[in-house]
């Protein structure tokens, strides 16, 4: 691709969260990275009578009214795309979408998996994909769709951000670090799995060829030109389309002891490494490899993040006893700690629901007693994901043979001051903060490297560290306290 003028240069990334989406312009170079934003917009699933769906098609229009938005600030050099991981639309012979794509918290899931894993054992499954066992990978979405008429016509399968730039170019491919997260796809050799995909009597045509981050996908189609007021000739190039990916490529790192942990509704906890780790003690850890920028491997697992903070405000918003956020970080930071421990991960947390009402029968189930106060929710919630952070961390350094130096939290999380600190206080290692914004960064990077305005994967995050807002948090705290609450939790 051209290099292009380093002054007009300005990308609209396109941001596409659980609960919102952003399209974002930036201008990057040296010594230069500013975000604006250009269009908000809300991300609401629909439930309809055969389970819980994404409305993909007021994705698109405010994907639309954000490019136009974008186009309103000046021209826009490029467009690139990132969403969350392994949700999938279904094409037919024509091209048309196959019915709304299921949102992944559905609770088709369960079941299929285990169908999947009495054909391909959990074994054969990892020693390829080396992808963590969750019930909603998209090898069991597939599982759960074929029994249906859609699946009978479908010609071509699509991740969401692949569908989005189908829509917007007319091309298809599937990008690499989302690709990775579908359990399809070889962790060595970093293509589609035949092996796999044969043996679970799936097409092969299903699955279209493999971008990597910085590859044209295409130029707008006439009719997205007519509306958004860009040039047809406005190019979608391709970035880590996976948020993570893309969040994880902005992550200030400098010293090659670093763990990430990227914290929005979920935490993504863990370390960039050169190769994937395949071993029994990784899979029986529960690990997964997923592609990251140049060939590295994210190396982490999924923690259940902010989901269960946001979910207990939704109920308490409900109820019309909803404080401020401020207000609960307050009382959080006034109340007793360790009142209460739970395990982020259990399964009872993962749907939409009553969010303090698990949390309360998952702590009388464990033997405790349940907070009294909004702020003692968010204590338990919060002091329970450092020590997720802590116990994930320590076994991916462990099963990767690495030392950790530094732990850089990224994404939305990175602004709740408790969460950092008691990240520090937990782990013993210092915390570097932010940016908040790493993904929509990420993917304005990529586009900006694949234009010529900066340099590899070390020089974006130089430039990261150079020009964005960071805080840092020391240890302070006796950490015996949080050996014994950890202990705690371990021993039920």
């Amino acid at each position: 691709m051209p290099a292009t003028s380093r002054h007009d240069a300005v990308f609209a990334a396109v941001d596409l969260g659980a609960t919102s989406g952003r399209v974002i312009t930036g201008r990057a170079g040296p010594g230069t990275l500013l975000l604006t934003e250009a269009h908000r917009f809300p991300n609401t699933p629909v439930r309809l009578p055969d389970g819980l769906r994404w409305d993909v098609l007021a994705l698109y229009q405010g994907v639309l009214d954000g490019l136009r938005a974008a186009g309103r600030q000046g021209p826009v050099t490029s467009i690139g795309i990132d969403t969350w991981a392994v949700d999938y639309g279904l094409l037919d012979a024509d091209g048309a979408l196959l019915g709304l794509p299921f949102h992944y918290r559905d609770g088709r899931n369960g079941a299929a998996a285990a169908r999947v894993l009495a054909r391909c054992g959990a074994q054969e499954l990892y020693a390829v994909s080396g992808l963590q066992h969750l019930a909603f990978n998209t090898v069991f979405q597939l599982a759960a769709h074929r029994s249906t008429a859609q699946w009978r016509a479908a010609r071509k399968l699509l991740l969401m951000p692949d569908l989005l730039v189908h829509w917007l170019t007319g091309s298809m491919g599937a990008e690499i670090t989302n690709a990775s997260t579908t359990g399809l796809f070889d962790a060595r050799s970093g293509t589609w799995s035949d092996a796999l995909i044969n043996r679970l009597g799936l097409e092969r045509s299903l699955f279209p060829p493999l971008r990597e981050p910085g590859d044209p996908a295409g130029t707008l189609l006439p009719h997205v030109a007519q509306f958004t007021g860009l040039p047809s000739r406005t190019p979608v190039t391709t970035v880590a389309s996976h948020d993570t990916a893309s969040a994880v490529a902005a992550v200030p790192a400098s010293e090659p002891g670093f763990a990430y942990v990227s914290c929005g509704t979920w935490s993504l906890a863990g370390l960039e490494l050169d190769a994937p780790v395949l071993s029994d003690r990784s899979r029986a850890a529960n690990f997964t490899n997923e592609r990251g920028v140049d060939g590295t491997v994210r190396y982490l697992r999924n923690i259940m993040g902010m989901w269960l903070l946001e979910e207990c405000r939704r109920a308490w918003d409900q109820e019309g006893t909803a404080p401020s956020l401020a207000e609960l970080l307050d009382d959080a930071a006034r109340a007793r700690p360790f009142t209460a421990i739970l395990d982020p991960d259990d399964a009872a947390f993962l749907a939409p629901g009553d969010m303090p009402a698990r949390i309360d029968a998952f702590l009388v189930r464990t033997g405790q007693t349940p907070p009294d106060s909004p702020g003692g929710y968010v204590r338990c919630v919060l002091e329970s994901l450092a020590l997720a952070h802590r116990r994930t961390l320590r076994q991916a350094a462990e099963l990767a043979g690495r030392d950790l130096t530094r732990i850089h939290l990224v994404g939305g999380g990175s602004r709740n001051e408790l969460l950092c600190q008691w990240t520090a206080d937990a782990t013993g290692l210092p915390v570097t903060a932010g940016p908040a914004e790493a993904t929509a960064l990420g993917n304005i990077l990529l586009q900006a490297r694949a234009h010529g305005l900066v340099g590899d994967l070390a020089d974006m995050r130089r430039l990261v560290a150079r020009t964005q807002d960071l805080r840092h948090y020391s240890p302070r705290a006796d950490q015996r306290d949080w050996d014994r609450a950890a202990a705690r939790l371990e021993g039920r």
